[in-house]
């Protein structure tokens, strides 16, 4: 299998391997992402709820590390959008990525200065919404996956996007080697999206706690919060995830659950967890992939590494 034939929105980047770096908010920084892109992968920054001299700043570090394309992702519910737009189109990002949220009323604006738009959906209807808004591609990602989740697994979702939508579609969520590469290519996709396999690299800046967790990981480590109050996000079993759901089950018990205190233990809990290492209040988001990764490697080996099994596979 080729590469190159099977992937004209990649060759356009100029990448060597079909895969993209998941934008994970306050862990994908520019310093990990200008490695990824460098190694021949598409790194993405995340700027979650960042204002945008921080988002300014971490474009200039990717382009510290490579003169590359590498791409931003933008949380489009961030009431900080429409100057994190102004940033990525003055410094002339080749690559937006978008999640919770609509990017339709910025597409056109992207497009007209040469930026992909690439948004992540979790299902088939989100994909064709989005293909008829003029998207680029979209990001099919399951509930695997870190971070914030859909219903739908990778395994059942990619295929029926890929049937529904004439537009390249990226795979994500429970990815972390060539064998789930393979998977995806056999499913129809162009390409992949991981995440949390570059959260255990050397190049990451996430706290030293955090990559132990996820090498530490076993199969059965990751739990989903918010499941019955809503905004599910799949994370590391911690004390503070198990303590979020069990505060969960006792709120939805009473006649008027106190959403806010639920929403009090998530606020500030994945930056703890990046930042400070934070085991007792931190949000370690990370996917159950987590449980097939068990050292740290360079970026451009897990790339290399990666590639060549998935290659292997294939041909």
């Amino acid at each position: 299998m080729s590469f190159k034939l099977n992937n004209p929105l990649f060759e356009k980047l100029g990448m060597k391997y079909p895969i993209i770096q998941g934008g994970m908010a306050w862990a994908g920084t520019g310093h990990l992402a200008g490695y990824v892109s460098e190694a021949g992968g598409l790194g993405i920054i995340g700027t979650g709820y960042w204002k945008a001299d921080k988002v300014r700043e971490e474009i200039h570090r990717a382009r510290e590390v490579t003169d590359k394309p590498f791409g931003v992702n933008v949380m489009l519910l961030s009431r900080h959008i429409r100057e994190v737009f102004d940033v990525v189109i003055e410094e002339g990002v080749k690559v937006v990525a978008t999640g919770a949220g609509d990017p339709s009323p910025f597409i056109d604006e992207l497009h007209s200065h040469g930026i992909l738009v690439i948004p992540v959906i979790p299902s088939v209807g989100l994909a064709k919404m989005m293909e008829k808004k003029g998207v680029d591609a979209v990001v099919a990602e399951g509930m695997e996956s870190g971070g914030h989740i859909g219903s739908l697994t990778t395994m059942t979702l990619v295929p029926q996007v890929v049937d529904a939508v004439n537009i390249p579609v990226i795979a994500a969520g429970g990815i972390g080697d060539g064998r789930g590469v393979a998977a995806a290519f056999m499913l129809g996709a162009s390409g992949v999206q991981m995440g949390t396999r570059f959260l255990a690299s050397e190049e990451s800046e996430v706290h030293e706690n955090f990559k132990n967790a996820v090498v530490k990981a076993k199969d059965i480590d990751t739990l989903v919060t918010g499941e019955i109050m809503g905004n599910r996000a799949r994370v590391l079993k911690t004390k503070m995830s198990k303590n979020f759901v069990k505060q969960e089950r006792i709120e939805i018990q009473k006649p008027k659950p106190d959403a806010d205190a639920i929403e009090d233990l998530e606020n500030g809990s994945l930056r703890r967890a990046v930042i400070d290492g934070d085991k007792a209040t931190g949000a370690f988001m990370a996917g159950q992939v987590s449980g097939l990764i068990t050292e740290l490697k360079p970026v451009a080996q897990i790339l290399e590494d990666t590639w060549s099994q998935a290659e292997d596979l294939l041909n």
